[in-house]
């Protein structure tokens, strides 16, 4: 074959914001505070939803497996884009790329997986309320999340295992924070189309599907909530489920701005394109495991409650 002459690469040069030292200490600075922030409000979301019985119900669990899978993807990938904005050397190894790419594909199909999960949770809640015990049963929701779980190994461990077998004989640098997938796919001296068929695949069925689940679930939710006559009634109906339809909002807008916008590399200002993408993948990557608790904390009466009743809780056991 005509690469065989060619050295094998072991090892990536990270770029993120190379070219903008200035930039490399403000984003260090904002990433960090971000990532206490995560830590801390995530982890109090999973505590409370632990030790309150109040919580103890296929939304809150819901929530709390959100909760621990945003810890879990931040934590795949923040530390290592800290240390590389700081440092000089910004490499990373054959292996620590796939690892980070396994763990950052799965964390973010998990996701996507489980907000469809949680949209037809809240179908059931508002649509169908006297049944509602009956179709979300601890044995309904339990194999739910387990199966986004599942859903996100399977599609990282297919995705993952066939792109670290592409020969990477020629550009080493990757134009991003961290191993992101499509960024590694590129630069591979053999060709892709199989790996990108198999991408758009699990686009579809990890990604698209359960948009399209959201998307029935709160159609018909407008529907019912609309069909109420009290506003009073209306607008109960409507909080159940607004912290979610957030969420989603955030989550899912940001994928369609970072990926299905038109690329246009021959421009003047491609250097500033660039960059701006990357601060849109921050964006995704940071932001949106931040606002998660924010947004359920601020919109929600139950989790303010059990928030407050921890701390007092905690206060006057001293």
């Amino acid at each position: 074959m005509e690469w065989e002459n060619q050295t094998i690469l072991v090892e990536f040069f990270l770029k993120g914001l190379s070219g903008y030292p200035r930039l490399e200490l403000l984003f260090f600075v904002l990433i960090f505070l971000m990532y206490v922030v995560i830590l801390l409000g995530n982890g109090t979301l999973i505590l409370i939803s632990i030790l309150d019985p109040h919580l103890h119900t296929p939304m809150y669990f819901f929530l709390g497996n959100l909760s621990f899978l945003d810890i879990c993807y931040t934590t795949t990938s923040i530390p290592s884009t800290l240390v590389s904005l700081l440092s000089e050397r910004k490499t990373i190894s054959l292996s620590g790329c796939a690892v980070q790419m396994f763990l950052g594909l799965s964390m973010g199909t998990t996701e996507c997986v489980l907000l469809g999960m949680m949209a037809f949770d809240r179908y059931v809640a508002i649509c169908n309320p006297l049944r509602y015990p009956i179709i979300m049963c601890k044995d309904a929701y339990v194999p739910m999340a387990v199966g986004s779980w599942f859903a996100g190994i399977v599609n990282s461990a297919v995705q993952t295992t066939f792109v670290v077998q592409l020969p990477f004989c020629r550009n080493n640098v990757i134009n991003h924070f961290s191993c992101e997938i499509l960024a590694v796919m590129k630069m591979a001296c053999a060709d892709i189309s199989g790996n990108e068929f198999i991408m758009l695949v699990a686009t579809i069925l990890f990604t698209l599907m359960p948009l399209l689940l959201i998307i029935i679930s709160y159609s018909l939710i407008i529907s019912s909530i609309l069909k109420i006559h009290s506003s009073e009634g209306r607008s109960k109906a409507f909080s159940t489920c607004s912290a979610h339809l957030t969420v989603v909002i955030i989550f899912y807008g940001t994928i369609l701005s970072m990926y299905m916008k038109p690329k246009s590399k021959e421009t003047f200002n491609s250097d500033y394109l660039e960059a701006t993408d990357k601060i849109i993948s921050m964006f995704y990557g940071v932001m949106t495991p931040m606002m998660n608790p924010l947004i359920y904390s601020l919109r929600n009466k139950d989790v303010k409650e059990a928030v407050k009743h921890l701390l007092n809780r905690r206060f006057f056991s001293k």
